[in-house]
This record gives structure tokens, C-alpha cells and sequence, in this order.
């Protein structure tokens, strides 16, 4: 029996995540994760990918997400009033178009200091229209895709069996950023196959598989990459037929509700795997 052991969501995309015994699942995922995206003075989103240091931030969200607290070692916290009404402007995620509320000149500055680079915070706002594709679609505020990034711990297991192999040492969760952490599964990437689950009061669609990128190098308590591990490792037995590394499951949201720590995993459809 498979059963939910960890719950994650990050109100900042790139940013420190936090977990949390219980959750409301939103058509878009967790209530609030990914809710906020850093960008450039242009507009262009910021990641880990090329600023590590964002792994440092430790943003958490008040009970009615009214407000949002910015916090890193080293600096002071900075209270942010949530705008949800303020003009839109213009950001760019992956290249695509969308429009953003940006969050005020306290939060650039505070952003500003931390990156040692100019950025701005913008939040969805309510008219957030995305699209996300995949074998279920749906929708996500500004998560690489999909709404829900889930991974089992036999797979982890797994990846750190192949590490010690290699004379590499095992990595934590955290590297994977996942949002649903599931264990209760013997085989590694069973997720692999799911395809549909009722998981508390909710119910999950497949969309595909996640693909890992340069995120996965950066040690989530220093902020800064730490060599070429996971990356190398699964490169060896986790190839995906379309190119890179795959690790973990992405599923949309077919029906919300409340997740709880404890939750049983309730398979509703199975498929083969897409790798």
C-alpha cells in the first residue's frame, strides 16, 4: 500500500519549498506553489539553472495569502502585502508569453540584494490562463508544467544504490523538488505507470514524465551546484526516447480537495511506461 509521507509546495518558483502536513489541491496544485516567479529587469524568469542562489530564499505565505514573508540567511525578512489587482506586465517563462502582477519595489530591491542581480517578484494573477499539456491536460501557475510533480522513495532509493556504486554519495529529496513524496512502492518508478489515482479527497492524472535539467546539480542548503551529480548517474539507466534524463511523474489536476500526510495512493488506471 502506497501512502503520501511528504507534501511540498513552493510559493516561489526556484525558491526554497515548504512542507507541510496537509494541503488544498487547486486545479493548478498545491494552494500557492508557484504562485510567485522572480524575473529579470526584462521580464525573463529566473531559475536555478543559472541562479543557484534562489535555493537560498525561504519565502513562506500567511494562512489567508494575504501576505508573503521573504527570508534568507544573512538578511533581513521582508513583509509583502500580496497584490492580486495591480497592473499587469509582461513576463516570459520558457519563452513563452504571459502577463504577471508584479509585486512592488521593496520585494525587487530585497530580490535585488539577494541575487546581486536587478529582478522583479510577479504573482499569477487571477485571469491565469495556461495551458499544460501532456496525456491529461490542464493548468499551473508558473511551475515548468504540470500542476503536480510527484516522486516515490524506492526511486530515490534506487538513484542512491546506482550513486555508491559510482563512489558518489547519496542525495536528499530536495534535490527533485517534488511537491508529493509517496512511499509503499517495492519497485523503483512505479509512478512511472500510473495513470490515474484518488489520493485523499482528490484525484490525479498522468500528464508524463518529468525531465531533469541542471536543477537537480544544486545543493538546495548551500545554493550553489555541486558538480555533475544526479545527472551523470541516471544518464546511465534513466534516458528518455525523446532526450535526457527522466525522474519522477508530473500529473494535472482532475478533481481538488484536500491532501494529508498519511494519505493512501488508490490506483485507478495503470499504463506502460513512456520511457
Amino acid at each position: 500500500m502506497a501512502r503520501v509521507v511528504e507534501l511540498l509546495y513552493y510559493p516561489i518558483k526556484g525558491c526554497a519549498g515548504t512542507s507541510v502536513a496537509e494541503a488544498v489541491l487547486t486545479p493548478a496544485g498545491l494552494a500557492h506553489d508557484r504562485s510567485f516567479m522572480v524575473t529579470d529587469d526584462n521580464g525573463v524568469f529566473r531559475s536555478q539553472r543559472r541562479d543557484p542562489r534562489l535555493a537560498l530564499i525561504r519565502p513562506a505565505v500567511d494562512a489567508d495569502g494575504t501576505v508573503l514573508t521573504l527570508r534568507m540567511p544573512g538578511a533581513d525578512a521582508l513583509d509583502v502585502t500580496v497584490d492580486t489587482t495591480g497592473p499587469r506586465r509582461d513576463v516570459e517563462l520558457f519563452g513563452n508569453p504571459y502577463r504577471g502582477i508584479d509585486q512592488g519595489d521593496a520585494a525587487a530591491a530585497w530580490l535585488t540584494g539577494a541575487l546581486g542581480a536587478p529582478s522583479r517578484l510577479v504573482r499569477v494573477p487571477p485571469e491565469h490562463g495556461r495551458v499544460t499539456d501532456g496525456l491529461t491536460p490542464g493548468t499551473s501557475g508558473w511551475a515548468d508544467s504540470s500542476a503536480l510533480h510527484l516522486l516515490s522513495r524506492s526511486s530515490l532509493d534506487l538513484l542512491g544504490r546506482r550513486l555508491a556504486e559510482g563512489g558518489a554519495e547519496p542525495l536528499p529529496m530536495s534535490r527533485f523538488r517534488p511537491n508529493v513524496v509517496v512511499d509503499g512502492w517495492d519497485e523503483p518508478h512505479t509512478e512511472d505507470r500510473l495513470r490515474r489515482a484518488t489520493v485523499g479527497d482528490a484525484v490525479l492524472g498522468y500528464t508524463k514524465l518529468a525531465v531533469r535539467c541542471a536543477v537537480t546539480t544544486v545543493d538546495q542548503e548551500a545554493g550553489a551546484k555541486a558538480g555533475p551529480e544526479p545527472l551523470r548517474t541516471l544518464a546511465a539507466y534513466r534516458r528518455a526516447r525523446g532526450g535526457g534524463v527522466v525522474f519522477g511523474a508530473k500529473f494535472s489536476v482532475v478533481r481538488g480537495g484536500k491532501l494529508s500526510v498519511g494519505d493512501e495512493v488508490v490506483v485507478g488506471e495503470w499504463g506502460p511506461s513512456e520511457r
